[in-house]
């Protein structure tokens, strides 16, 4: 294909173990996924009516990279998420056949300028600038399912500087990961290659400059790195 400017590289995420990576299409999230972070943020949950935004798939962070502080914000929040990529899709998909669609899992933060996403609540606006910018989603190597599969009681959690900020089990999230896609696969089209950051559980707080964060998926998936 000839284009009139350099095609943008592909958006990919590491495979723990292999050479291989995995090519991101989207970035798909959910919000208010844990009743204890819901609460922590004044809001209240809708089983039957998840709240779904977007991510662009070049504001994956990934390899270990450091993390940029971004621009226009005073209140950098992180949020340690279970992380799910897709190896197929579908639309209208039923719980049991969105379970098929797992072809890995990680651990990512989802992070979010606070200030600015509570300008747009207070508005009602759009939460683009406040979940979607540059950076704002470093994850973890991949760990297919065939290799690793979380379980209820999986530990997922969150240090900063050594200091446990978030932590929960699985069990905890409202809607449990074939759920979510099934829900998620009403909406859109699924494809392989999609990824879906999962939600929150409480402990969300501010990061600054220099700070480390160890994220992790217990017995699966590590994620490390700073804030720069």
């Amino acid at each position: 294909m000839n284009t009139v400017i350099p095609p943008p590289a592909q958006p990919s995420i590491p495979v723990a173990g292999r050479a291989e990576r995995f090519p991101v299409r989207r970035v798909f999230c959910i919000g208010r996924n844990y009743a204890d972070h819901a609460r922590e943020m004044g809001a209240s949950v809708d089983k039957a009516n998840p709240m779904f935004f977007t991510k662009p798939a070049d504001a994956l962070v990934t390899d270990g990279a450091d993390v940029p502080y971004p621009s226009a914000t005073n209140d950098l929040h992180h949020e340690v998420e279970l992380v799910v990529a897709l190896g197929a899709g579908g639309s209208d998909l039923s719980v049991d056949e969105a379970r098929a669609l797992v072809w890995g899992y990680g651990v990512g933060l989802d992070l979010t300028r606070r200030d600015l996403q509570a300008q747009a609540k207070a508005k009602g606006a759009p939460w683009d600038v406040a979940k979607g910018f540059d950076h704002s989603a470093p994850v973890s190597a991949l760990v297919p399912a065939s290799e690793a599969k979380p379980l209820p009681d999986t530990r997922i959690a969150l240090e900063i500087n050594g200091e446990t900020r978030q932590q929960a089990t699985l069990a905890d999230m409202v809607l449990d990961v074939p759920e979510i896609l099934s829900a998620l696969s009403r909406l859109f089209e699924l494809k392989a290659g999609d990824i879906v950051y999962t939600g929150t559980p409480a402990g969300v707080a501010a990061l600054q400059r220099g700070d480390r964060f160890r994220a992790t998926l217990e017995g699966i998936a590590t994620l490390e790195g700073r804030v720069v």
